[in-house]
């Protein structure tokens, strides 16, 4: 069969961004240069909930996940020599999402692109930043009210943009089983669409637009059977939906569109080579059937564990896509599970049970009301504890976890610190300053943008009133407004969201039986509690800066609970003088930080010196997160009492070694017996 006749492979994508916009776009050259035929835009934590760099909360957190983009010449720089007009552009962005898409659209205009032909996709998925990422800002009524005005805005002027990427991916990561997944992602794209149409933005006659526009970005774990069945049960229930729901009469509009990274929730950090077919068999979920195949795919890096991936790593993750679609006969057939009936009879069953939950949702007055009530939340904070305590029982086995865990020694990770990429702390104050030279200079030649307060004020105007937002954040972009300054202006009108952390509500997921290993860290708690002359050990998980991410926070704070400890958990997004003023507030035994954005470095010993100075020196600090062992090193010299990394998934052994901490730091004898066995 020749080349010509094959199937035309998908988008591929790397998500790559960080340090700043100048590197970035060096990195995206580079990775367009070796075949990648998509870029897919990381933001930094700070771009991503709406804060200028120099913002307290923005410490430690400057272009470590991300590129920071805090206004139009940041957006410029970014796709400098990069013609947006021929790109197709994924950019990861949600609560910031209608800003980031008003700074590129300017930016094309400014390189005399024909905005009709822009093509790419703005993430817009504020559900999920809710439930499990963590990067919200506003209130899901005026969060929703952006979403729409953006979908409204682009079918009307960018008509080949996708305006929202709704996202299973995420839910997936905080413990979703497939039929939540689904379930989870249909009702979001309900609640969007009921919401858009009720709008009057768009004519009923021209609704089939907005469906057609309408893309997903899904989940593939290493149950890539199971997985390819959930992706053609997603096509099987949003034909449905767009059917009956809206009478979309074209099939074509009512197709399922879907991009894909695969699971990064499984990748390990012990014997990380294994990752590599993990991810090809994640893959393999998302591109062998055809009639559910993904039209974009990017892969995570081996590494990803580990820290942030060099520009090798990426490149082997995109050589993975190239050799599956140019040197495997894969896109030479027709659909391979057409007409088998245990796949089938596994998509029945997913659909049958998928239905269920969405009309459930549906009672409970849609997806934003089972937001607000919690129900989401507790919901896969108790599939993620439940999933968790099948691993550490041994019943889903992780090979060099949980099994399999002697090894030879891996020469890919025999220096730590150059197998990872690594931000220059110096990045920050450098893109600080950058930002200061912008406001200073945003008035005069060669900027010359008008005043920014004008905008501002015509934006919250506009949001006081009902009409659409994008045009006056489009003219915010073009006066020279930073990220900052726009989301603080909706901030006033709109207020600040904290989402449910669904701990208090979750089920016990581990019994604790006398001689389990839950039984005998209760036991220790309590001993502890009383030796101390306290009703209950207390304990403070905290998530300093700007990192979302809290599935393991929320499974710590789970898991000592069942043990016999009062927790106490704000939720995200504290400063570390919050987090202490609560620590000493609660009269706690420990404080807990959970940190997987990079920013420990920073916020880790400001904690320290905080509870120092409050005279809080009997208080052990644990810490968390996707932490390099020169930099555990640090925090441990710093003070910090111990430091967990992915690699120890025991959580009752975890909530064992902090009863020690404590007895440790209060210099009590240790108990008899300080093992938890596994």
């Amino acid at each position: 069969m020749t080349e010509r006749q094959k199937d035309r492979p998908w988008l591929m994508r790397t998500y790559a961004g960080h340090s700043t916009a100048e590197a970035s776009n060096e990195l995206y050259r580079r990775n367009l240069a070796k075949g990648q035929t998509g870029l897919s835009v990381a933001f930094d934590l700070p771009t991503q909930t709406g804060y200028d760099p120099d913002h307290i909360l923005a410490r430690g957190e400057v272009g470590r996940v991300g590129v920071p983009v805090s206004h139009l010449g940041d957006m410029r720089r970014l796709f400098q020599d990069i013609p947006l007009e021929q790109m197709n552009t994924s950019m990861t962005i949600n609560a910031t999402a209608m800003w980031l898409l008003a700074l590129y659209q300017v930016a094309a205009e400014e390189q005399g692109a024909d905005i009709t032909k822009l093509q790419g996709t703005t993430q817009n998925d504020i559900v999920k930043e809710y439930l499990s990422r963590g990067t919200h800002v506003f209130p899901p009524g005026p969060s929703l009210r952006l979403t729409t005005d953006m979908i409204a805005y682009t079918v009307n002027n960018i008509p080949k943009w996708n305006p929202i990427n709704i996202c299973s991916y995420h839910l997936q990561e905080a413990g979703a089983t497939p039929v939540q997944e689904i379930s989870y992602a249909m009702s979001t794209a309900i609640a969007v669409l009921d919401s858009v149409r009720d709008s009057g933005q768009v004519p009923a006659d021209r609704f089939g637009e907005v469906v057609a526009r309408i893309s997903f970005f899904v989940n593939a774990g290493v149950r890539f059977i199971e997985e390819m069945c959930k992706m053609r049960a997603f096509g099987r229930i949003w034909d449905k939906i767009t059917h009956e729901r809206y009478g979309i009469e074209n099939e074509k509009q009512r197709r399922f569109r879907y991009g894909v990274q695969v699971n990064s929730l499984g990748l390990t950090e012990a014997q990380p080579e294994n990752n590599v077919q993990r991810i090809v068999l994640e893959m393999l979920a998302v591109t062998l059937s055809k009639d559910a195949r993904a039209r974009a795919v990017q892969l995570p890096a081996w590494n990803e564990a580990l820290g942030l991936p060099r520009p090798w790593d990426q490149q082997w993750s995109l050589r993975i896509q190239q050799v599956l679609a140019h040197e495997s006969d894969l896109l030479e057939y027709e659909d391979i599970f057409a007409g088998s009936h245990v796949i089938e009879a596994k998509v029945d069953s997913l659909v049958e049970e998928c239905l269920a939950e969405i009309e459930r949702i549906q009672e409970m007055g849609g997806a934003m009301a089972a937001v607000e009530s919690g129900y989401l939340k507790s919901q896969l904070v108790s599939s993620h504890a439940e999933r968790r305590a099948r691993i550490e029982a041994g019943d889903e086995k992780i090979i060099g976890v949980n099994i399999f865990q002697s090894t030879e020694e891996n020469p890919l990770t025999a220096d730590l610190d150059t197998a990872i990429m690594t931000v220059d702390p110096a990045v920050e104050a450098r893109v600080v300053g950058s930002l200061k030279t912008w406001r200073d200079n945003r008035y005069q030649p060669p900027f010359n943008h008008p005043r920014p307060c004008k905008a501002l004020e015509r934006l919250k105007e506009a949001a006081k009133g009902t009409g659409n937002l994008m045009e006056a954040t489009l003219e915010c972009a073009r006066a020279g407004v930073t990220t900052g300054e726009w989301t603080e202006a909706l901030r006033e009108v709109f207020g600040e969201f904290r989402a449910p952390t669904g701990v208090s509500s979750a089920p016990v997921a581990v019994t604790a039986e006398a001689g389990t290993p839950l039984a005998l860290v209760r036991d220790k708690v309590a001993r502890t509690a009383e030796e101390l002359g306290a009703g209950r050990l207390r304990l403070l998980v905290g998530k300093p800066g700007l990192d979302g991410h809290s599935n393991g926070a929320e499974q710590i704070a789970v898991r000592a609970r069942d043990a016999g400890f009062e927790v106490v958990y704000q939720g995200i997004r504290l400063t570390p003088e919050q987090i202490v003023n609560a620590a000493l507030a609660e009269d706690v035994h420990c404080v807990g930080l959970s940190i997987l954005s990079g920013s420990h470095a920073e916020l880790v010993p400001d904690v320290l010196d905080r509870l120092r100075e409050a005279g809080a020196t009997d208080v052990p600090v644990i810490v968390g997160g996707i932490i390099p062992n020169a930099d555990a090193a640090d925090l441990k010299r710093a003070g910090v009492a111990a430091v967990f990394t992915p690699k120890d998934f025991g959580i009752t052994e975890i909530i064992g070694r902090i009863v020690d901490e404590i007895r440790q730091a209060n210099k009590l004898s240790p108990l008899e017996s300080t093992e938890v066995p596994a």
